[in-house]
């Protein structure tokens, strides 16, 4: 992929399916007050890089739980917030709503999987989208990009994004830092930059 402009990677803060480790992908379920919590601190992350207001463009997935943890962390600035479907995490299908204990029981076969090869198992929920799928969007989203930019996004999606950012292959991606409350600055001059609290 061709050199493409700095980006600031933000998962939303934690939700109630969350911590009831339910797969969410295109489902939705509310912010915890911790997850609220999260989405205030990386508000203040994101005022303490001194942005220029100017040139940043900012970005959502339209999910609720991106959509409020956007909201929140954006409260001190005046800046327009875009939707973009293609900032939605992965469609599990199936195992939307879903705890892994009711995936291992009711997809035995793919769950064994999980061992395995966590890639082919991670991409390969009955009725969902591939990585092949994530790939294209996260593609289109970046070649699309003129300028800096910060994106509310999803766990997976996350990974993706910044993968096709650093041109990684889908085993490199398993090892990118993942986490809630953190805020992932990818840059020509840096690379892959964690910032926290």
């Amino acid at each position: 992929m061709p050199e493409v402009p700095e980006i600031y990677v933000i998962r939303h803060g934690q939700t109630e399916w969350n911590v009831a480790q339910r797969h969410q992908g295109k489902l939705d379920s509310p912010l915890t007050d911790k997850g609220r919590e999260q989405a205030r601190l990386m508000g203040g992350i994101l005022q303490r890089q001194n942005l220029d207001l100017s040139k940043v463009k900012f970005f959502s997935s339209p999910l609720g739980r991106a959509r409020k943890t956007a909201d929140i962390a954006l409260a001190g600035f005046n800046v327009a917030l875009q939707g973009d479907d293609r900032l939605s995490e992965i469609d599990f299908g199936q195992w939307e709503g879903k705890t892994q204990s009711e995936i291992d029981l009711g997809w035995p076969e793919l769950s064994k999987l999980a061992e395995e090869d966590p890639i082919v198992w991670n991409f390969q929920s009955p009725g969902g989208e591939s990585l092949t799928d994530l790939e294209h969007r996260c593609d289109a989203f970046l070649a699309e990009l003129s300028g800096p930019a910060v994106l509310f996004t999803h766990g997976i999606l996350s990974r993706v994004i910044r993968a096709r950012w650093l041109g990684l292959n889908p085993y490199e991606m398993l090892e990118l830092p993942g986490g809630q409350g953190v805020i992932f600055h990818l840059s020509q001059a840096l690379g892959h930059v964690t910032l926290e609290k």
